[in-house]
């Protein structure tokens, strides 16, 4: 029989042993088709901050089409979707930021990946420009982005 004193040493303890359990599940590993989605879309953002032209080869399809649509500062319209090809977007990293001015290391690079199949996946990337969502195709074994579509930030 447990006597009050017992129950009182006990308490202290079993708090103790406790807060070990109470911390949650441990967190789940990444599986490695997620890890290289969330790869290839760092290179993405990383060729495109560091107009580094390489990154994009390695992590978009040359098939790509890439939809976007930019909101006038002072009206506060969109344009409409303006296409870019796999060429633009190597016209764009070489330029868009070659001096340091429009991105740096510590600039937005926010990846959620929405799902991952066998050979498909979908993502969404937050970076200076605004928004982009991804279509990606796993591609003799290499996750290539295939489909991006994007717009300027929203109004805040």
């Amino acid at each position: 029989m447990i006597t009050k004193l017992k129950l009182l040493t006990l308490i202290p303890i079993i708090c103790y042993f406790s807060s070990f359990v109470l911390e949650g599940p441990a967190p789940v590993k990444e599986s490695d088709d997620t890890r290289q989605v969330r790869e290839a879309i760092l290179d993405y953002v990383e060729g495109v901050y560091t107009a580094d032209t390489a990154r994009i080869h390695r992590s978009v399809n040359p098939s790509l089409v890439k939809r976007g649509s930019v909101r006038n500062r002072e009206s506060g319209t969109y344009s409409a979707f303006n296409e870019m090809s796999f060429q633009q977007l190597l016209e764009l990293t070489r330029n868009w930021n070659k001096d340091g001015k429009r991105a740096d290391a510590n600039s937005i690079r926010e990846i959620e990946i929405y799902d991952v199949q066998d050979k498909t996946a979908a993502a969404k990337l937050t970076a200076v420009w605004g928004t982009d969502y991804f279509h990606l195709a796993k591609i003799d074994g290499k996750w290539m982005i295939m489909n991006v579509l994007w717009q300027t930030p929203q109004p805040k």
